[in-house]
């Protein structure tokens, strides 16, 4: 066997067979930590992490996040569901429980930029991403060779202005009800509504600028014009908007007069590839909570 595919099998860990994470946003208001706290603790969970976070007192709305663990969590989650709905209609939630063990299904899209695909790939692989990737879609045929070392499936699907509308329906039939989030590491295309609307939320793009500024295609070449200091790269939830979904992680560093073009370039794969890394991690470890077009990310 590859020793890519062995680094893919790894077991689950003891610990995640019993434990749990419970997203929720609701209108903030008196005694909601307590309610969820009080709930857990009559069904025999044990809370390990929580965090919470409210916009404004008065009238905000208000964020958290729990870790539990729970024995014998698969025998009691759909009870534990059915309890807690009572609560969530009380304070108006927006709820959601994620057992670990329930490992989130990946579809990674890519074009021939190959450096968000490979830290991903790496991070994968090292174990600091806790998921499947379950497929690779490419416009192009470059990476299949590597991706396939690693025990991944890769589909070539070619994108051209003819074709684009029956190449969006295969990937769509590909991804439907087989992954759980669909990352576009540098795939130079964009998403049509047909794709978003399924995953609102769970298509995460990286933009090789620091958004909003230079929204759209060939952003180093706009941020060189412009003779900026500082570049970056922006990683967020796919909308309908160009480059306008909520954001989840950003980052920069400083450039000087003296860089073109392909150094602007050079310098950004770097910054792009560790902030897509840090987004998809969050978002598969439960910690982003999306509230209109911003996000709250617990971490």
């Amino acid at each position: 066997m590859d020793t890519h595919v062995k680094a893919a099998l790894k077991p689950a860990k003891p610990y995640e067979q019993n434990r749990a994470r419970m997203l929720i946003s609701c209108p903030d208001g008196p005694g909601i930590v307590a309610a969820v706290s009080h709930f857990l603790y009559q069904h025999g969970a044990n809370i390990v992490q929580s965090d919470q976070y409210t916009m404004d007192p008065e009238g905000g709305m208000f964020f958290m996040r729990v870790e539990f663990d729970l024995p014998q969590l698969e025998l009691h989650l759909a009870g534990l569901e059915q309890d807690f709905a009572e609560i969530a209609d009380k304070f108006e939630m927006k709820w959601q429980i994620y057992p670990l063990s329930h490992k989130k299904k990946l579809a990674i899209f890519v074009s021939k930029e190959d450096h968000c695909l490979v830290e991903l790939l790496w991070q994968w692989q090292a174990g600091d991403l806790d998921a499947e990737i379950t497929m690779v879609v490419s416009n192009h045929p470059d990476m299949k060779e590597y991706v396939e070392s690693f025990g991944i499936t890769y589909h070539y699907i070619p994108v051209t202005p003819e074709t684009k509308a029956e190449a969006e329906k295969q990937q769509l039939e590909l991804v439907n009800g087989q992954v759980d989030l669909i990352i576009l590491a540098r795939y130079m295309q964009i998403v049509s509504p047909a794709l978003i609307e399924p995953y609102r939320n769970r298509i995460i793009n990286i933009h090789h600028s620091f958004l909003p500024a230079f929204v759209g295609g060939k952003p180093y070449a706009q941020a060189y014009n412009r003779g900026v200091k500082i570049i970056g790269a922006t990683a967020h939830y796919v909308t309908e908007e160009l480059d306008g979904g909520p954001i989840i992680e950003q980052d920069v560093q400083r450039v000087s007069h003296g860089d073109d073009v392909n150094e602007l370039k050079r310098i950004g794969r770097t910054i792009e590839r560790v902030v897509l890394a840090r987004a998809v991690k969050w978002h598969i470890e439960d910690r982003i909570l999306v509230h209109q077009n911003k996000t709250v990310v617990f971490n």
